[in-house]
């Protein structure tokens, strides 16, 4: 078999389970768009005992301690894939922790988007921030789901390049977020630009 031949095979082989992680993360992302424009915001949802302006805080260090997760995976994907220069490639004994840490990120969203979703909803009409915000928010476990499925997919079957791509459109979406809500609270209730 030639190697545009095998080329050609695996990127049959792959197109099912790019299409499916694709068709999750638009999925999910409108099912939770569809929910939060539908959703009669309740802003004395409480979150740990707080409510309203009172959540900011506890949301912005949670919202930290995720983007800090974020920066630990993309480096221990960095390093798995060998694009570490000064470490090589990691050793296999990586790949739980990377996948850990990933599971603890992603249940420590859990109650920040909680909030989010039953506080105030979707809301994209008065405020660039809020609108950026909510849609990322939307997108984020969409974009999660899509990447559980190309690891769980055999590695025959996934490009090289989707992973990598799944992962860092999940480090992106947790950046926006932060910038969007913990940076705009820990800056005085403003955004800096870049």
């Amino acid at each position: 078999m030639t190697a545009s031949t095998e080329r050609s095979v695996r990127n049959d082989a792959s197109s099912p389970v790019l299409l499916a992680a694709a068709l999750t993360a638009a999925g999910a992302g409108a099912g939770l768009y569809v929910f939060g424009t539908n959703h009669t915001p309740d802003y004395a949802t409480s979150l740990f005992g707080q409510t309203g302006t009172d959540t900011y805080v506890l949301k912005s260090w949670l919202a930290t301690g995720v983007l800090a997760f974020a920066v630990v995976q993309l480096s221990l994907a960095l390093w798995m894939y060998g694009r570490l220069p000064w470490l090589g490639v990691a050793p296999p004994r990586v790949s739980p922790v990377h996948r850990a840490i990933g599971a603890l990120a992603i249940l420590l969203t859990i109650p920040i988007a909680y909030h989010c979703a039953f506080a105030y909803g979707v809301q994209t009409k008065f405020d660039t921030r809020v609108a950026v915000h909510s849609i990322a928010g939307c997108f984020l476990y969409g974009a999660f789901l899509a990447k559980i499925i190309l690891v769980q997919a055999p590695a025959r079957r996934v490009p090289g390049w989707a992973l990598p791509l799944a992962g860092g459109v999940l480090v992106v979406t947790v950046a926006v977020l932060w910038y969007t809500s913990a940076l705009w609270y820990f800056n005085g209730f403003t955004l800096p630009s870049l």
